[in-house]
């Protein structure tokens, strides 16, 4: 009698030294054959203790800090940062500085989602898309510079308005801009969106309802690409988004292809409210009267903001002096990373770098 032949499941380490993790990144896989039948997600391993930091840094000091989490939105970072000490204090930034800081986050939220066309492509097997997506990404980047005078960790934005007021051919260099980026975008949604390939690898893989994003604390892209009308910019508007026009795109089926489609149309709205901020932008002073030492009053605020990843949340404790007693961050892309385990079940090991790349997670904001 032949005996009875037994399968196991192997347990494979997927990272954390992979460059396809998108950081330092390790997920454990349980594989049956080439099926994923149980993921985990390993993370901690660009831990730096930012939020503990923060609380023996003056509240100057801290900007910087809020560059490194998420270094792909680091204006939207240091946004959110500002907001939330504005809020404790009672302090309102001049016109001309609200309409820079949304064009500046705007922007950013462009280049960061061109590093996701980029990356996706590259996690799909095609290397084209990251020579588009950096084509453009450089173009606007170099206007960003212009304006900070780096590439990446600006510390721009300061409580109350700016650091400095934008070089004075700023407007002219971005009329030029905006319709090269629109022609860009253009470009790359014809490159790789209906590509056969492309819409076998992703179409209807790793999907999840509006009901299940809710409840795992999904936001941003991923939230919405599951048909779900949230973004901080309409639901808890902030800033001047009030009075600026621009669509919130939403998925139906919330799979792999919906994330990419969402962060696609996000940029032509990004381009759509980039202009009109050109064209209402007010002349006038770009910093409110302001202490020479920041001491918000005894109190503790909450305040979130829509970064390229999500709701970007800010919670700060103050005790009247001139360092925050408590600081904590809701990261988007740490929330988001919830969902990886249920997307993964089920999947073929070699759509599992394709699944996580659809979230689009920064290991800085993930770990802090």
């Amino acid at each position: 009698m032949i005996g009875r032949l037994d399968t196991v499941d192997m347990m494979v380490n997927m990272g954390p030294q992979h460059p396809s993790t998108h950081g330092v990144f390790r997920m454990v896989l349980t594989v049956d054959g080439e099926r994923i039948v149980a993921a985990e997600p390993v993370i901690g391993y660009l831990h730096r203790g930012v939020e503990k930091l923060c609380e023996n840094l003056t509240y100057r000091q801290i900007v910087p800090l809020f560059d490194r989490m998420d270094y792909l939105a680091d204006y939207n970072n240091e946004l959110g940062l500002a907001l939330a000490l504005e809020k404790l204090m009672g302090i309102q930034p001049p016109r001309r500085a609200e309409f820079i800081r949304v064009i500046l986050c705007e922007l950013t939220r462009i280049t960061s989602h061109m590093m996701f066309y980029g990356s996706f492509g590259s996690d799909a097997g095609v290397t084209t898309p990251f020579i588009y997506a950096f084509r453009q990404r450089e173009e606007v980047q170099q206007v960003l510079e212009s304006v900070s005078g780096v590439r990446m960790m600006p510390n721009y934005i300061r409580v109350g308005g700016l650091r400095e007021d934008v070089p004075a051919d700023f407007s002219e260099r971005l009329s030029k801009l905006l319709p090269k980026l629109r022609q860009g975008i253009e470009e790359c949604d014809d490159l790789l969106t209906r590509n056969e390939i492309m819409l076998a690898r992703s179409a209807g893989l790793a999907a999840i309802s509006g009901k299940e994003a809710i409840a795992y604390g999904l936001s941003g892209p991923n939230l919405r690409a599951s048909g779900v009308a949230e973004d901080i910019r309409r639901t808890q508007p902030y800033s001047i988004y009030p009075e600026l026009e621009f669509d919130v795109p939403l998925g139906q089926n919330g799979d792999i292809w919906d994330r990419y489609c969402i962060r696609l149309e996000e940029m032509r709205q990004s381009v759509k409210i980039v202009e009109q901020c050109l064209e209402k932008m007010p002349d006038g002073p770009t910093m409110a009267e302001m202490p020479k030492a920041l001491r918000p009053p005894p109190g503790e605020v909450y305040v979130c903001a829509e970064n390229p990843r999500g709701d970007f949340g800010v919670y700060l404790v103050s005790q009247g002096g001139d360092k925050p007693y408590r600081l904590k961050v809701r990261a988007p892309s740490f929330c988001n990373l919830m969902v990886l385990e249920r997307l993964l079940k089920g999947c073929y090991v070699a759509d599992c770098v394709l699944v996580l790349g659809s979230l689009d997670i920064v290991l800085g904001e993930v770990d802090r």
